[in-house]
C-alpha cells in the first residue's frame, strides 16, 4: 500500500515506519524539519517536508495514498512554557486541516492516533484536544473509514519524574495510591497501528492500546529498584499546591491547569471509564522493562 504518515520520526513514527517498510509498503513520512529528511530516507521511506498548518501541502501529500495516519501533539502547537499559546485552539486548526486535506485528496481510509479520554469533553483536562479532533474527523463523509486508536498514558511521560526525584527525593503528583491504571509503550502502539493498517476498514471504530496496569505505588517501587532508591515514594499533594509549583516554574496556564485536571481524573478513575468498557489485550512491554529504560535516563544526568 501507499501510506502517508504524519508525526515525523517520533517515539511511534520511527518504529512504525521501520515495520511498514519491512512489510513492503510504500511509505511517505511528513516532517516539518528538513533535517529529518536523511533519517527518513535511511529507513527506506520518502520524506515530505512541510507544515500541518498548511492544508494545501497536506492535500498534495495525501493525494494517491491508500491510507493516511494522522496524529497531533502539543509540541506541534508550541512551547509549553510560552504563556501566549492557545494549545487547544492551535491543535483544532491541525484537525481542520486534516479534514480539508482528506476531503480534497480523496483518501478513503484513515487511522487517527487519539488518546485515552477522547470519549468525553468533561473532566479530562488538556486531553480535550483529542476529543475535539476526533469529532472534527467524524464530520468527514461516511465513505471515509476511520480507525481511532486511543493509547493510554505513555511510560515515557514518567521521564518527567526525574527532576522531582533528584531534587525532592520523591515522585510528586496530585493523585496516587494503590489503584491500578493502564500505561503503554510507544512500541506496542506502533505494533497495533501496523496491525490495524492491514485489517479491513469499515465505518468508524475505536481501539484502546495498553501495555501494563500498575498503581502509582507500584511504579515508585519499580523505578526505585532500578535507580537504587528502594524507598522511593509517590507523594500526593493538593491540586492547588501542584498548580502553584508549575506556574512558578513558568508553565503556560492552560497547560498547567489542563494537566492538573487530567491527573485528578486519573485518581478518580473518570479518565478510564470507557477504557474499562472496551478493555484491550495488554501489549508486550511491561513496567519492569520500562523501568530499566528510565534508569538509563535518570543516570545520564539529564533532567
Amino acid at each position: 500500500m501507499n501510506i502517508v504518515l504524519t508525526g515525523s520520526l517520533g517515539n511511534i513514527g520511527r518504529p512504525l515506519t521501520t515495520e511498514l517498510v519491512k512489510k513492503g509498503h510504500t511509505i511517505t513520512v511528513i516532517s516539518s524539519n528538513d533535517e529529518r529528511k536523511k533519517a527518513i530516507e535511511a529507513l527506506g521511506a520518502k520524506a515530505a517536508i512541510g507544515s500541518m498548518f498548511d492544508a494545501d501541502f497536506l492535500t498534495a501529500t495525501f493525494k494517491g495514498a491508500d491510507l493516511v495516519y494522522l496524529m497531533e501533539t502539543m509540541e506541534a502547537a508550541g512551547d509549553m512554557f510560552d504563556k501566549s499559546v492557545d494549545f487547544t485552539g492551535t491543535i483544532n486548526r491541525i484537525g481542520h486541516n486534516y479534514k480539508t486535506a482528506i476531503e480534497q485528496s480523496g483518501v478513503g481510509r484513515v487511522i487517527h492516533l487519539s488518546s485515552i479520554g477522547a470519549h468525553t469533553d468533561r473532566g479530562i483536562g488538556i486531553l480535550i484536544f483529542h476529543y475535539n479532533v476526533e469529532n472534527i474527523l467524524k464530520q468527514l463523509p461516511d465513505d471515509v473509514a476511520i480507525k481511532f486508536i486511543r493509547p493510554v498514558g505513555f511510560y515515557i511521560n514518567m521521564f518527567s519524574f526525574v527532576k522531582s526525584i533528584k531534587h525532592r527525593g520523591a515522585i510528586i503528583s496530585n493523585y496516587g495510591g494503590d489503584t491500578k491504571e493502564p500505561w503503554v509503550s510507544p512500541f506496542d502502539v506502533a505494533d497495533v497501528i501496523a496491525e490495524e493498517m492491514e485489517e479491513p476498514f469499515s465505518g468508524r471504530t475505536v481501539r484502546y492500546v495498553a501495555s501494563d496496569e500498575v498503581s502509582p505505588n507500584e511504579i515508585a517501587k519499580a523505578l526505585g529498584k532500578e535507580i537504587d532508591k528502594p524507598d522511593l515514594e509517590w507523594k500526593v499533594i493538593p491540586d492547588s499546591e501542584l498548580l502553584t509549583n508549575w506556574l512558578n516554574i513558568g508553565f503556560n496556564e492552560q497547560v498547567a491547569k489542563g494537566f492538573i485536571e487530567l491527573q485528578a481524573s486519573q485518581g478518580t478513575g473518570i479518565l478510564y471509564e470507557d477504557y474499562y468498557r472496551n478493555q484491550p489485550t495488554l501489549g508486550k512491554v511491561k513496567l519492569a522493562d520500562f523501568a530499566k529504560e528510565f534508569a538509563v535516563v535518570y543516570n545520564s544526568g539529564n533532567e
